[in-house]
């Protein structure tokens, strides 16, 4: 924002692969109010966007520097190997990082995957990006290892993907500045921790429209405003014997008078 008087909006980045398509409808469906921006950037961007300003937080690929920003983990993606639909280990339902031994194994200079040793047989270069390291698979120059969202994200109709097993994952988290939380961060933590517009927990919202002010002080009765019955009593009710008729006390019939 700009001033005191300026609009609210909340910016936020995200790396790819992220899909953040159901929370930004929640916000919406919430906070009509306060517009979104959500911009797409590198991996290994999102810091700088976030500390230069441009960002009041970001749906990130972890490690994250937990010295200048806070961060919530919010899930854990499978990882997968990609290869031409022709390829041997297409035979099976999940690969072992033995069966890539013979296999030129890119490593892109984006990777997102912790490696300590990279399976296969390395290339002579490593590819710029992954959407490069994906066209030289297609090529059939090798293989590649990536989290499964990036696999769809870069999908082809001439490759495949199939699970690896012990591969370093990928986890994806919520980050801010540490010295930076705003009411909207407050608010997008709400959302992907799957809490209520109800829920106590997080900040404070206002009562929606026609709302009442006492509607959360534990359904306290209202006394009747003057001239009016208590509920459940009828403004005209009549005081009742024990027979129930309605009939009031003292009631005496007078008798018929003789003529003379």
């Amino acid at each position: 924002m700009t001033g005191s008087d300026a609009t609210p909006s909340f910016r936020l980045a995200y790396v790819p692969g992220v899909m953040p398509d159901k929370w930004v409808r929640i916000w919406n469906e919430r906070h009509p109010g306060v517009p979104l921006t959500l911009t797409q950037v590198p991996a290994g961007a999102a810091a700088e966007r976030m500390l230069g300003g441009d960002a009041d937080g970001g749906l990130v690929r972890t490690p994250v520097d937990r010295s200048v920003f806070s961060a919530i983990p919010l899930y854990t993606e499978q990882t997968v190997v990609v290869v031409p639909k022709d390829h041997l280990v297409t035979a099976v339902d999940e690969v072992a990082s033995e069966d890539l031994a013979d296999d030129i194994v890119l490593h892109p200079l984006d990777d997102v995957l912790a490696w300590e040793s990279l399976p296969g047989r390395p290339a002579l270069e490593r590819p710029a990006t992954t959407a490069d390291a994906v066209e030289l698979v297609a090529a059939g120059i090798g293989v590649l290892v990536v989290p499964l969202s990036l696999a769809r994200l870069h999908h082809r109709k001439d490759l495949t993907h199939r699970p690896l097993k012990d591969a370093p994952e990928s986890s994806v988290a919520l980050a801010w500045p540490e010295d930076a939380k705003t009411d909207q961060i407050e608010d997008f933590i709400g959302i992907v921790r799957g809490r209520t517009v109800n829920s106590t927990r997080g900040r404070q919202q206002p009562p929606a429209r026609g709302e009442s002010a006492n509607a959360d002080r534990g359904g306290a009765r209202r006394k009747p405003a003057p001239g009016k019955a208590a509920a459940g009593k009828s403004a005209g009710a009549k005081r009742t014997g024990k027979s129930g008729r309605g009939a009031p006390k003292n009631d005496r019939r007078g008798k018929p008078r003789r003529r003379s």
